[in-house]
């Protein structure tokens, strides 16, 4: 009779450890990184939006990963690295005698996903004079990034971007 007591105590402690551990681990597993990168980003996007308006288009590539798996989806076409991004840029925006315009960013979410990586997403809007030179064009849609952390800093490593 004194080896029940001793199994049952043995059993309930080990659910209460269970259930301590289990706690524990789902605390984990919802808390945000140690890091909370969304005042960097958000900084990167804001230094992006400035060289922009700057009309510094190497400025503003800056924060793109420079590499092959650097991907860019946008109007059903994939860019991949960074030279086919740079010149999907120019060819919209600086060729011809365009001008780049003024870009704003709005209603940005910096979403941590993990330690190193993070989604960002919002708003972006260029304004320039339209390309006959009467009156002005308006280019605006939505935007989604994926971002790493990389030696080098806090990179776009994926832009998908959509315009109405």
């Amino acid at each position: 009779m004194s080896e029940k007591p001793a199994s049952s105590t043995l059993v309930i402690v080990s659910l209460g450890i269970g259930l301590i551990l289990g706690a524990a681990a789902g605390v984990a597993w919802h808390r945000p990184p140690a890091e909370d990168p969304r005042a960097e980003i958000e900084a990167l996007i804001a230094a992006q939006s400035a060289a922009w308006n700057k009309g510094d288009l190497d400025a503003f590539v800056v924060p793109y990963w420079d590499d092959e798996g650097l991907t860019f989806y946008s109007g059903g076409d994939v860019n991949k690295g960074l030279k086919a991004v740079i010149e999907r840029y120019r060819k919209r925006y600086k060729s011809e005698g365009r001008v780049m315009g003024r870009l704003t960013f709005s209603d940005l979410e910096v979403h941590p996903l993990s330690p190193g990586t993070a989604m960002a997403r919002g708003r972006w809007k260029v304004e320039r004079p339209a390309a006959a030179g009467k009156g002005e064009e308006v280019l605006e849609g939505l935007y989604t990034l994926l971002l790493r952390k990389l030696p080098e800093g806090w990179r776009i490593v994926h832009d998908h971007t959509s315009k109405k």
